[in-house]
């Protein structure tokens, strides 16, 4: 995944606590029908995410503070590693389809 981008503060209904995150990563694990070992969460300075050929996820914090369809990209990502160890034409054709499946909800219209 991509280095980081460092900001100084996002709007506050893109940030989410470690519980919603971690229910995200659950759910997509059921999606993708993969059970990560140990999903952990911690700072990291250059990506977004790993996976250990161990089944160890690793999301970085600041994941927390992104918008929803970001996280769904970094996670699906991660969890599909846990099935396809390397980047090539059929975990790229995996990560588009279960993507394009998704769509975040669409925040209320007021008025």
């Amino acid at each position: 995944m991509k280095e980081p981008e460092r900001r100084e503060w996002q709007p506050l209904e893109q940030t989410v606590p470690e519980a919603l995150f971690r229910a995200e990563v659950e759910a997509w694990a059921r999606r993708l029908g993969v059970r990560p070992r140990e999903v952990r969460l911690q700072p990291m300075k250059r990506k977004w995410a790993s996976c250990s050929s161990r089944g160890r996820i690793t999301f970085n914090t600041e994941l927390l503070r992104q918008p929803a369809a970001f996280r769904a990209e970094v996670i699906v990502h991660e969890l599909l590693h846990l099935r396809i160890p390397h980047h090539g034409r059929l975990f790229r054709a995996l990560l588009r389809a279960y993507l394009a499946r998704w769509r975040p909800e669409e925040p209320a219209q007021g008025g």
